[in-house]
C-alpha cells in the first residue's frame, strides 16, 4: 500500500492519541480537557517510568498500546470510516477480516510513533461545550524542538456499558487520521476491491512483525 506517515508526524498523532484514549471507567464524568490533561500525565509518567520502553522496547509498547488505549477507542467507528463507503457493502466476513487488520496496524502505528513523542509538551487549550453536547472538539498544541504544533481531536460521548469520552479522529498539521487512511485504502479498494485491501493490511501488518 502506498503512503507512510512522515516520522514527525506519527509521532505527534501517537502523541496525542496516547494522552486521549487510555479513558479509565471512573473518567466519564470528568470534562473532556480536564481528562486529557490528566491522562497524558499518567502515559508520559508510564514511558519515561519504564526504561524497556525508553529503549524502543516494541513489544512492550504494543502491549502499552492495546491495553491502555485501544479499549477506549471508538473502533467500530474508526474502521468504518476508514474504509468509507466500501464498508457498507463489505459481508460481515470481509468486515471482520478488516476490523482484525486495521487494529493491528492502528496499535503498531501508535506503538512505534509513540516511542518518537516522548520529549513533546502537551498543552490542553480549554474546550467550549453545553451539557447537551455529544461530540466535542479538543484543541492542543504540542511544543517540542522547533515551533509548537497545533493538533485537534475529535471525542464523542458514548452510552452503555464502558460509556464515556472516546476518540475517534485526530488532526495533525490540518490533516485528520481518518482522511489518511480512506484515502489510502480507497486507492487499494478501487484496484483491487475489498479482498484486495485485506490483502495488503495483510500483509503490511505481516512485514511490520517480521521487521519487529
Amino acid at each position: 500500500m502506498n503512503g507512510r506517515f512522515v516520522n514527525r508526524r506519527q509521532a505527534l498523532f501517537a502523541l496525542i492519541g496516547s494522552s486521549l484514549l487510555g479513558l479509565p471507567a471512573m473518567a466519564a464524568q470528568e470534562a473532556p480537557d480536564a481528562l486529557i490533561r490528566r491522562l497524558y500525565a499518567d502515559i508520559m509518567l508510564s514511558l519515561k517510568g519504564d526504561e524497556k520502553l525508553q529503549a524502543g522496547d516494541i513489544t512492550r509498547a504494543l502491549a502499552l498500546v492495546e491495553n491502555v488505549i485501544m479499549p477506549n477507542v471508538n473502533f467500530q467507528r474508526m474502521v468504518a470510516s476508514a474504509v468509507g463507503p466500501a464498508w457498507r457493502q463489505a459481508t460481515p466476513v470481509q468486515k471482520q477480516r478488516l476490523a482484525e487488520e486495521f487494529k493491528i496496524l492502528l496499535v503498531r502505528t501508535y506503538a512505534g510513533a509513540m516511542l518518537q513523542a516522548s520529549d513533546h509538551v502537551l498543552v490542553v487549550k480549554p474546550v467550549r461545550m453545553s451539557t447537551h453536547d455529544t461530540e466535542v472538539m479538543v484543541r492542543t498544541e504540542a511544543r517540542g524542538q522547533g515551533d509548537p504544533i497545533q493538533l485537534d481531536c475529535r471525542l464523542e460521548k458514548t452510552q452503555g456499558e464502558g460509556a464515556g469520552w472516546k476518540i475517534f479522529d485526530l488532526n495533525v498539521m490540518g490533516v485528520w487520521l481518518g482522511a489518511v487512511y480512506r484515502n489510502q485504502f480507497a486507492q487499494e479498494i478501487n484496484a483491487r476491491g475489498v479482498d484486495g485491501l485485506i490483502t495488503s493490511l495483510r500483509l503490511r501488518n505481516k512485514t511490520s512483525d517480521a521487521q519487529g
